[in-house]
């Protein structure tokens, strides 16, 4: 029970990490889209394909569930809340198991 908390610090702090890459990666694909940068820069696309390796294989499930609502893509959304509820979990389990 000793080990647990310090594991559910690192895995809160990964649920941070991946919060803060997905707000990166959505803010991109706006950018991309708008054309505010160019997506054929070598740094643009190197910061995009890992962005895209990291958060697709978390995106991909949500997207299979989700249904077609005709061009608007709602998984970083969902992902989104789906980390932020993790996070509380963790929260409350940690507050449970510090204070009792």
């Amino acid at each position: 029970m000793i080990l647990l908390i310090p594991l559910l610090s690192v895995v809160d702090s990964i649920l941070d990490l991946a919060r803060y890459l997905l707000i990166a990666y959505v803010i991109l694909g706006w950018l991309e889209a708008f054309g505010i940068v160019n997506r054929y820069n070598k740094v643009v696309f190197e910061i995009h394909n890992f962005l895209f390796r990291v958060l697709e294989p978390l995106l991909n499930p949500i997207r299979r569930l989700l249904p077609d609502l005709g061009g608007i893509d709602l998984s970083a959304i969902i992902l989104f809340l789906a980390i932020s509820f993790l996070k509380g979990v963790i929260y409350q389990f940690s507050m449970q198991h510090i204070a009792g």
